[in-house]
């Protein structure tokens, strides 16, 4: 069994522990974070964002649903028409403008918060800008199956623009998010 003894090298008066034999060569304090923690960290931090995205996803599809398909005098049901059942992507583009502001306190406060403190102004815009962009592919999905395939009923909407416009814009959103708008520096 090795002795434990203080190396020889160190300057009088200062006396280094022996190296631990069975110690990983990354467990000095100045290393790298192992892999299997660095993996284990983006999983909390992917699910941290997925919570927050299915939070707002239903505060999404909830408020556009009231929106175009909700009667105040008849409730939801069949022939049911929302104040902007005329004009489904404004709907749209209002619950998304609701959701991005939910999704940025979400993310910053919850999911990046241990990212440096942004400069308010350039990540209030790179965020605006990101969410632009998302919201595009979003609309691009409900526009699609409304405008080019000529289905505008409840459910065509909800898995065009809220399911499937959701999945796309959501996995634009996180490489943005930890790249751009909440990045490590």
């Amino acid at each position: 069994m090795p002795s434990r003894t203080p190396r020889s090298d160190a300057p009088v008066g200062q006396q280094s522990p022996a190296p631990n034999p069975g110690a990983h060569p990354s467990a000095s304090p100045d290393a790298a974070p192992a892999p299997a923690a660095t993996r284990a960290a983006r999983l909390r931090q992917a699910l941290k964002f997925l919570t927050v995205g299915g939070l707002v996803f239903f505060i999404d599809a909830a408020l556009y649903n009231v929106l175009v398909f909700w009667d105040p005098a008849h409730g939801f049901g069949a022939g049911s028409r929302g104040v902007l059942n005329h004009v489904p992507l404004v709907a749209k583009t209002v619950t998304i403008a609701f959701a991005s502001v939910l999704t940025y306190l979400g993310n910053r406060l919850w999911t990046f918060n241990d990212r440096p403190a942004p400069r308010t102004w350039r990540s209030i815009v790179v965020f605006a800008l990101v969410n632009v962009a998302a919201s595009g592919l979003q609309l691009g999905c409900l526009g699609f199956s409304r405008y080019v395939l000529g289905l505008d009923s409840a459910l065509a909407d909800n898995i065009s623009g809220t399911f499937i416009g959701q999945i796309v814009s959501t996995a634009f959103r996180y490489v943005m998010y930890g790249r751009v708008v909440f990045p490590k520096r």
